[in-house]
């Protein structure tokens, strides 16, 4: 009698081949579902700056994180490179992510940990606490504007990988650009202007002076029935420019800078505070728009008749002196 076990073989190699590709489909979607939870990804809206090869794009959690990093380090004062020190070293830490996780009690943007004398664990969870920890630990290293990235992170951070730093290097260039206010109009995000809550204008206000200061304070608010409006006028916010902490740089560059970067401190954040349009000097961002980008603003008596046109034409302020950012209803 031939061997029983020869018919067999062909079946039995089948179900070897059924078994790996089902293995290979469920490894490709668990390392989908790892990407995306360790990215924050969220699909669409997205946000990005830059352009062509020299450009980064990110999650709206990672744009309002880098946002609030990037207000901190200005606020105090602090040149540019300090926030792209911040900012690439978050990027590294976290991917922009305020985590509850981390190498042994590390935790936040910086997983900084309690046990090193950081603070506890609620105080490194707000963002602008644990940015104004790294920040103050950077003032402490002589010249750090003028060390490699990778030495002045380092000597704050004390971190196993002190190299890892350097790669987020360009990203961190990028966003400090944008968020200091330096690179006009260059961060976009995209966003549903329809779906979720109806924006807060006093959480928005609260944001804006935890970030900036009294100063940044809105000097107005319009719209909304808090205002005595149509239920259908949504609330506008009027943030000064001049006099709010910014790049350090004085007189008028130091407003200009100032003016756009609170501009796009406001896009950065836009998801969480449902912000829906940002106004300064000729340029308006709107959540709607499909390529979520900066646009000229009508010339005057140009505007449509929808509300969102006429309310960013009237926001227009000769000379950028004010910031409008428009919330949802």
């Amino acid at each position: 009698m031939g061997p029983v076990s020869e018919p067999t073989r062909p079946a039995r190699r089948g179900r070897l081949a059924r078994s790996a590709a089902a293995f290979a489909v469920l490894l490709g979607l668990a390392s989908y579902v790892a990407v995306h939870q360790m990215t924050g990804s969220k699909g669409t809206p997205r946000c990005s700056v830059g352009s062509g090869d020299n450009r980064y794009e990110f999650t709206p959690e990672q744009a309002s994180n880098a946002a609030t990093i990037s207000a901190v380090g200005t606020t105090r004062g602090l040149p540019e490179r300090a926030v792209t020190i911040a900012l690439a070293t978050a990027l590294q830490e976290s991917a922009l992510r305020n985590i509850e996780h981390g190498d042994r009690d590390s935790l936040g943007l910086f997983q900084q940990r309690p046990s090193m004398g950081w603070g506890t664990p609620a105080q490194i969870m707000d963002p602008v606490y644990s940015a104004t920890r790294f920040y103050e630990g950077l003032e402490k290293v002589p010249g750090y504007s003028r060390l490699p990235l990778t030495v002045a992170a380092q000597k704050v951070q004390k971190s196993g990988f002190p190299q890892a730093y350097a790669k987020h290097e360009p990203d961190a260039t990028l966003l400090a650009a944008a968020l200091t206010g330096r690179s006009p109009a260059a961060l976009t995000c995209t966003a549903n202007e329809t779906e979720g809550r109806p924006g807060d204008p006093e959480r928005v206000r609260a944001e804006l002076v935890r970030a900036f200061g009294e100063k940044a304070a809105p000097r107005a608010v319009t719209g909304g029935p808090s205002a005595g409006r149509s239920a259908s006028a949504p609330p506008v916010l009027v943030v000064p420019v001049r006099g709010v902490a910014g790049s350090g740089t004085a007189g008028a560059e130091a407003d200009g800078r100032r003016g756009w970067e609170l501009a796009q401190w406001a896009v950065a954040r836009s998801e969480t505070l449902r912000i829906t349009e940002v106004v300064h000097g000729d340029r308006v961002w709107r959540a709607g728009e499909a390529l979520g980008g900066w646009s000229k603003l009508p010339a005057a008596g140009a505007a449509d008749s929808s509300e969102g046109a006429s309310g960013a034409s009237d926001a227009a302020v000769p000379g950028g002196e004010t910031v409008r950012m428009r919330l949802a209803q």
